[in-house]
């Protein structure tokens, strides 16, 4: 059983969360940004517009005018790797 501190990122690098999952949990938030727990991986939901929201970085991406899509994408995956398992 995995801590309650460990990221995402853990989980990814242990192959517990593909690339799959992990884009998929990008393009729904970025379709559909709403606040609730998503299904990430088997076991594992997080709230990405809660992590967003706790992610400085993440948030000036999607705040500037000039980012491109491709930014916003780093900046909504990187947020959710960062994240903990929740």
């Amino acid at each position: 059983m995995m801590l309650d501190t460990d990221t995402v990122q853990d989980l990814y690098i242990l192959k517990r969360i593909t690339d799959e999952q992990l884009e998929a949990a990008v393009t729904d938030f970025l379709n559909d940004p709403k606040p609730s727990p998503r299904p990430l991986a088997e076991g594992v939901a997080n709230n990405v517009c809660a992590i967003m929201a706790a992610d400085p970085h993440a948030q000036g991406i999607l705040a500037a005018e000039h980012s491109s899509e491709a930014d916003i994408h780093a900046a909504v995956r990187t947020a959710i790797l960062l994240a903990p398992v929740g």
